[in-house]
């Protein structure tokens, strides 16, 4: 089977989907590997480097797109819906497209991907279990953006981070509260941490206190009780208004006590819960900064404008996206280890394994046949249950 590699096209997106080291594991399995030219030069990959381990440079995206039985991307279309929807007509029936889709994202797209007949599976929905952590793609995009956060609000504050003993004086620590610690929040602490700042967190799923007291974070305990705070994927419930309303009040008196909060509350398929209200950040110091990583979703911040940074009331509100494409040499490694993982499980020699008794495939897959399988995306598209083939 041949796995090929377009670059990407979404705008400012630096990644690959795979790198040159990934590529050995791949054709010792039986695979040929093409990639389009230098899909991986953003990312500090050039050509030279892929053919040095046994792939084919193609020149151009449609010959890529006719060759390869498999697709692998980062944004693929769905995620990608800015420029992905030019990949539809190069995509053929029976040919794999993996990737992150959005699934829960365009229902039209994830119709028009399915139309076209291609057996797609979306990296966001690998479940988070002890056996699929190696394909976890979503967690290690996550914690670059944790990582990336910290940085970019550090850079956009006044005052440094560290403690420090001069000859001026002693120079108090910047203070760090992250909001919703999953994987780019833990990531975002320890971040902080290491930069010198004291750091705390607040997380409505109890089972987060110790995570944060282990990366050095004091855990903000709020007297409020979230229902069924966590799923059977382990990630934090939506709660109903009055539970947000209680939370916020609580928060408000945290929040204007740090110099940068960073957001990281998202709960998959719905719009990211407002933490941070217009009047909590009004009582921030001037200079102050939130990072919104939430900021795709609706943003956890009333005040982000998504893509963008914005000054309200002295503090700097940061919504970029794509956050991860910012670190695009480690992102792609750790994408690339992942979805070669993912590679290496669902297709055993050379043929793909689809089965649906399987947890892993058939929770990421998402079209197959010309239909939109995925039983999760069909319910939150309001989609009748498929009709059982043969």
């Amino acid at each position: 089977m041949i796995i090929g590699v377009p670059k990407e096209t979404y705008p400012g997106e630096r990644r690959v989907a795979l790198v040159p080291m990934v590529i050995p594991a791949l054709t010792k399995a039986g695979f040929e590997v093409i990639v389009e030219t230098d899909a991986g030069i953003q990312a500090g990959y050039p050509d030279s480097q892929y053919t040095e381990k046994g792939a084919q440079i193609v020149t151009t995206r449609s010959a890529l797109f006719e060759k390869a039985d498999i697709i692998l991307q980062v944004l693929a279309y769905g995620s990608n819906d800015i420029t992905g929807k030019n990949d539809l007509p190069l995509l053929r029936r029976n040919q794999i497209l993996i990737g992150f889709l959005r699934p829960f994202g365009s229902r039209e797209a994830i119709q028009e991907i399915a139309a076209s007949g291609v057996t797609a599976f979306s990296v966001e929905l690998v479940p988070r279990t002890t056996r699929a952590q190696s394909m976890d793609a979503l967690s290690s995009m996550g914690t670059i953006c944790g990582y990336k956060a910290v940085l970019i609000a550090a850079d956009s504050h006044p005052r440094i981070f560290p403690m420090l003993t001069t000859a001026a004086g002693t120079i108090t620590p910047a203070r760090v509260f992250v909001i919703g610690a999953g994987v780019a929040g833990l990531q975002a602490i320890a971040t902080a941490r290491r930069l010198g700042a004291v750091s705390s967190a607040y997380d409505l799923r109890p089972a987060a206190k110790e995570q944060v007291q282990s990366l050095g974070g004091r855990f903000i305990e709020l007297p409020i009780e979230a229902k069924d705070a966590q799923d059977a994927r382990g990630y934090a419930r939506a709660q109903d208004e009055n539970f947000y309303q209680r939370q916020r009040e609580l928060l408000g008196r945290v929040v204007k006590d740090n110099d940068v909060v960073i957001t990281a509350a998202v709960i998959p398929g719905k719009t990211s819960p407002v933490l941070v209200t217009e009047e909590m950040v009004k009582s921030m110091a001037p200079g102050s900064v939130i990072f919104d990583l939430a900021a795709e979703r609706g943003g956890n911040c009333e005040l982000t404008k998504a893509g963008a940074t914005v000054v309200r009331h002295g503090v700097t509100i940061i919504g970029a996206i794509n956050v991860a494409s910012g670190v695009p040499y480690h992102a792609s490694q750790m994408y690339a280890r992942n979805v070669t993982a993912f590679l290496l499980y669902i297709i055993k020699e050379q043929k793909l394994q689809l089965n649906l008794n399987d947890e892993i495939v058939r929770e990421t897959l998402v079209t197959h046949g010309g239909e939109v399988v995925n039983v999760r995306v069909r319910e939150f598209f309001g989609m009748p249950a498929p009709v059982p083939q043969g």
